[in-house]
């Protein structure tokens, strides 16, 4: 019985082994499962929440440090201490405290309340006239300055968030102040400071594409590299 072959080439083989490749990454592109257990690439593969608080953008918090976006850092009298006043009905906040270079501090420039809270305003009657007014907001309003002593201003605040003010007069100086409500406002990132977060993420989906191309691809190059080497053309039987 006669025998049959055909000639198997290094062209030939090449050929084949790129299309092992080809077929290999869309198999993994396609099959390649997201979190929620959906084809990468497929619509509602990905879902996102939106969360906000008033007096500020950003995602909602949880009770950690507030972030006021820096508005605080030109304040000379706030190190960075936020008085943990939550637990009480009202709190006072002195107006024309010693700060900034002279009478012009609110103290304590950032008090943390509950919802809830009343916080009373309470000028001191030393230097010049004051008033509390919102930065970005129009919760918090005084009115025009005032220079006498006695608790001008109060406001109960029923709405969490962060609250950032400052007497207009001596705001160039940095007479500001915040107050923090509730639990639901916007906090520092994990790393500190604001940054870490920021930083670009890959996706699950992405990565496991990637290692999977990776995998076909050296798994290509091994069979190339072993056939270049070590192979030629040859005969190979296709049957009698």
């Amino acid at each position: 019985m006669a025998s049959r072959s055909a000639t198997m080439s290094r062209r030939a083989f090449l050929l084949g082994a790129t299309a092992t490749t080809a077929t290999g990454t869309a198999a993994a592109q396609e099959g390649t499962p997201t979190a929620g257990g959906t084809a990468a690439g497929t619509e509602g593969g990905a879902t996102g929440t939106d969360a906000g608080s008033p007096g500020g953008d950003g995602g909602g918090g949880g009770g950690g440090p507030p972030d006021f976006g820096g508005f605080l850092d030109d304040a000379g009298n706030f190190d960075g201490t936020v008085v943990d006043a939550r637990g009480q009905d009202s709190v006072t906040v002195a107006v024309g405290a010693q700060g900034n270079g002279g009478a012009f501090a609110f103290d304590p420039p950032a008090v943390h309340v509950d919802n809830g809270a009343t916080v009373q305003w309470e000028w001191t009657g030393n230097g010049g006239g004051h008033n509390v007014v919102q930065e970005g907001g129009d919760t918090l309003d005084s009115g025009e300055p005032v220079a006498s002593a006695g608790i001008n201003y109060e406001n109960t605040f029923d709405t969490d968030g962060i609250y950032n003010y400052i007497c207009e007069p001596h705001v160039s100086l940095g007479m500001k102040g915040s107050v923090v409500v509730g639990t639901d406002y916007p906090t520092e990132s994990s790393g500190g400071g604001g940054g870490g977060d920021d930083q670009p993420q890959v996706p699950d989906s992405a990565k496991t594409l990637g290692i999977a191309t990776t995998v076909v691809m050296l798994a290509t190059l091994g069979l190339t590299y072993v056939f270049m080497r070590y192979g030629g053309d040859y005969e190979m039987p296709e049957g009698e």
